[in-house]
């Protein structure tokens, strides 16, 4: 595993390490050109060292260790009458401490590997003139063991680092995932309250309503059937007031739909067959819409407690929105179930997605309100008559708005039976 870093053009540390390299730079031997621009090289290098990771993330690390090792090779063999013995041995900590900060423990181990190598092949020249004795082999075996004990300590420290940043970064997405579903929560408790007090407002006013619409339509009736064959013109307008009362009376059957309680009759139930009826009676409405049906049905779906009828009304009235959203210029309805977990409980998913023309972001959080409708001559009943029967089986639906085009829902029912 690599460390991740980003850094800034020149940062302050940058700074600290050419003047850290300025005095390696005023040190004997003074007038070695190689070694000036062996270290002239290095502060180059580790100033352009985040751009090299950044341009090339998955080797950038390698090179750059790479780079230095080569560097700090070139500055001992300049900076000593034999490479080997020179006093600038600690910058082969630089390559090291890179490495032990980039990589695993095995990745660091392996290039300190290297770096020691790279030091000891500083050995071979001396040893063409000169005798390695024991203490000079002490010597050497306690700087390359040195170089060992840093890379272990730096990549311990560089561990335990990237494990508290992962730790952190687990903890910001589940504090982020509990907010969006702390926020899902609240958004639907103010839809049941309000849902709440429009169904007793909807109730009490179409009780009131209800009542003069008969006497208007039993009125008609009799007007119609007095005056039926000698004042036609009156017969016809009398059928047209019993035709508008009807389809008042359809009005208000929905309105005490959606403020009556659902007395639920569970059963197991199996989605899938839900779903096609309702399939197969959206269909039966528009027999000559170009909408091709994509079916995508898990196997093994466990059975669910739910109400065939109220759920076949969910169902139906989800495809039927996503036929008349297509309806004319034709499109690719997709209805998917799946196993799924929500909230720690086990259910069936059912999602319903078009390729029609979507809904707006402006209206997203609005359309389960009641009697909000963006069809000329919708009522705004269906999708809060849906929420309603959902949230009574302990379900929940929601809007994805993830689609680039069209409009999915997801409706979620749990396994465990609504009480």
């Amino acid at each position: 595993m690599i460390l991740d870093r980003e850094r800034s053009p020149i940062s302050w540390i940058d700074v600290l390490w050419l003047v850290f390299l300025g005095g390696l730079a005023l040190l004997p031997p003074l007038f070695e050109i190689h070694k000036q621009l062996t270290l002239l090289a290095i502060g180059i290098f580790q100033l352009f060292e985040g751009w090299l990771i950044k341009r090339v993330p998955r080797r950038g690390a390698a090179y750059s260790v790479a780079i230095k090792i080569v560097l700090a090779t070139l500055l001992l063999d300049h900076t000593g009458e034999m490479g080997i013995n020179s006093n600038y041995y600690p910058i082969l900590y630089l390559p090291v401490v890179s490495a032990a900060l980039y990589f695993g423990t095995v990745g660091a181990l392996a290039w300190t590997t290297v770096a020691s190598l790279a030091y000891l092949s500083l050995l071979f020249p001396a040893l063409q003139e000169y005798e390695l004795t024991q203490e000079g082999a002490t010597v050497l075996a306690t700087r390359i063991l040195f170089f060992f004990i840093a890379a272990i300590l730096v990549n311990q420290f560089a561990i335990e680092n990237r494990q508290q940043v992962q730790r952190l970064q687990d903890l910001s997405e589940t504090l982020e995932e509990t907010n969006r579903q702390l926020r899902r929560v609240e958004a639907e408790a103010r839809r049941a309250e309000r849902l709440a007090a429009l169904g007793q407002l909807s109730a009490g006013l179409a009780h009131e309503i209800r009542n003069p619409l008969g006497v208007i339509k039993g009125s008609a009736e009799m007007l119609s059937q007095k005056v039926k064959d000698s004042q036609p013109l009156v017969t016809e307008l009398a059928g047209y007031i019993s035709s508008e009362v009807n389809r008042l009376n359809a009005l208000v059957a929905r309105f005490l739909d959606f403020a009556r309680p659902s007395a639920l009759e569970l059963r197991p139930e199996r989605i899938p067959d839900i779903v096609d009826r309702a399939l197969q009676a959206s269909e039966a409405q528009f027999p000559e819409a170009r909408v091709k049906v994509e079916r995508q049905y898990a196997t093994d779906l466990p059975e669910i407690p739910a109400d065939s009828q109220l759920c076949e009304q969910v169902f139906v009235n989800l495809i039927t929105n996503a036929f008349q959203a297509m309806n004319g210029q034709g499109g690719t309805l997709r209805v998917a179930i799946a196993q799924e977990t929500s909230g720690g409980q086990p259910g069936v998913c059912v999602t319903v997605e078009d390729t029609g023309p979507g809904v707006p972001p402006e209206l997203r959080e609005q359309i389960f309100n009641p009697f909000f409708t963006s069809k000329k001559d919708g009522v705004g009943l269906g999708l809060s008559i849906v929420a309603k029967i959902v949230d009574d089986h302990r379900g929940t639906i929601r809007f994805d708005p993830g689609t680039a085009s069209g409009a999915r829902f997801r409706v979620f029912l749990p396994k465990s039976a609504a009480t």
